[in-house]
């Protein structure tokens, strides 16, 4: 089967996840200014209006500058009713049957909202402070061999297992997840290790926001080999949306975004991006070169918010329909999970559900569709309700 005739995500519908900020959010980046304290209640805000617009699920993101993923999602999974929490496992840090254990777990507390990300890590000095002292590829041989003996866990097996770094004798878990064969697994990467990981084990492969030209190519690759071992991977990206009314509205809160961000901040950022040896974050500092003079990599694609961000590094920029029109773009070339973010990330998440969700297929039902009386504004004059009008673009 090739590219052109696999039915396009489009078609099918899109599963579209929004972000818990844990390591911090505000209305502009670099800067202290206009930034808001990564509390239990704002977190707790952001994942309930997640949870009533209507959005997929939520990434919590993992590392050293974050609260601990597993914690805020079992802190926020009884406060939301169908929210999912993509919580992150990080092999080498833990072993397997331990992951295995808290999966399942979360996953039964949550009753079967549980996603899991595997986060093989890429920055040499975080990664000493957690006492692992592997290099990039040795990571990935750690990354599938605890794969061999997570999944099977999940799925009931009792697995003996014995490879280069880790070795188990009759694991077992006791109580069984809510999700048979345990939560879907999500992954992403961007070297020929990370390709030959997602190919063998993942259920989806995760790609930070490069231009389609550049994910079509890695979708293509992922694919082959994942084909080649007789498996079916799906694919997510990672991208920040910066939605307004207008085209010219969106582009000028990006340049806010960005106003308080001097070239010494994002020199410092740089050098520290410099020192990882992840190819993603590679192919992220790549688009802009550290350099503001040049942002949009692609229509509508804005790198600004990788100049002192580390990871997902871009942004879709514009009015409700050219965003909607450039995620539709990354479904037909098999996008199926778009993992969505944006600044502040309370107020970016009732844009992003108000003008870009209604023009999009997804495969779950935004709240307020199912309830027409939901959304109608501010009753005019105390005496009727204006009428219901579509997103303005």
């Amino acid at each position: 089967m090739t590219l052109s005739t696999i039915p396009s995500a489009a078609s099918t519908g899109l599963d579209v996840l929004w972000f818990l900020p844990t390591h911090g959010d505000g209305r502009y980046l670099g800067t202290a200014t206009g930034g808001r304290a990564v509390t239990l209640d704002y977190l707790r805000q952001v994942a309930q209006a997640a949870d009533t617009l209507g959005f997929y699920g939520v990434l919590i993101p993992t590392g050293k500058s974050c609260e601990d993923s597993w914690l805020v999602a079992s802190a926020l999974a009884p406060a939301t009713r169908k929210l999912r929490y993509l919580v992150a496992v990080r092999p080498g840090l833990a072993s397997p049957t331990l992951y295995a254990r808290m999966t399942a777990t979360l996953d039964r507390l949550s009753e079967g909202r549980l996603l899991i990300n595997i986060v093989t890590g890429g920055d040499p000095v975080e990664n000493a402070g957690d006492g692992i002292f592997l290099d990039h590829n040795q990571r990935y041989e750690v990354t599938r061999e605890f794969l061999d003996i997570y999944r099977p866990l999940l799925a009931g097996e009792t697995v003996s297992y014995e490879g280069r770094h880790l070795k188990v004798e009759g694991a077992s878990v006791l109580f069984p997840p809510v999700q048979a064969g345990g939560p879907k697994l999500y992954f992403g990467g961007s070297s020929e290790a990370a390709n030959a990981v997602a190919a063998e084990h993942v259920d989806v492969y995760l790609t930070w926001g490069e231009p389609p030209s550049a994910v079509k190519a890695k979708i293509a690759e992922v694919r082959r080999q994942a084909e080649a071992r007789g498996r079916k991977v799906r694919f997510g990206i990672r991208l920040h949306v910066i939605v307004r009314e207008t085209n010219a509205k969106a582009w000028e809160a990006a340049d806010e975004l960005i106003s308080h961000v001097d070239d010494a901040t994002i020199a410092a950022a740089q050098s520290v991006f410099a020192r990882l040896d992840s190819v993603g974050q590679a192919r992220m500092r790549a688009l802009h070169g550290g350099r503001r003079d040049k942002l949009e990599v692609s229509p509508n694609l804005w790198a600004g918010v990788g100049l002192v961000r580390g990871g997902a590094g871009t942004a879709l920029v514009g009015d409700g329909a050219t965003v909607a029109a450039r995620i539709e773009e990354y479904a037909e070339l098999g996008i199926e999970s778009f993992i969505l973010s944006g600044y502040p990330h309370l107020e970016e998440a009732y844009r992003v559900a108000e003008l870009v969700l209604p023009r999009l297929k997804l495969s779950h039902a935004p709240a307020v569709a199912s309830d027409p009386q939901a959304r109608f504004g501010e009753a005019v004059a105390n005496d009727y309700r204006p009428a219901q009008q579509a997103a303005q673009s």
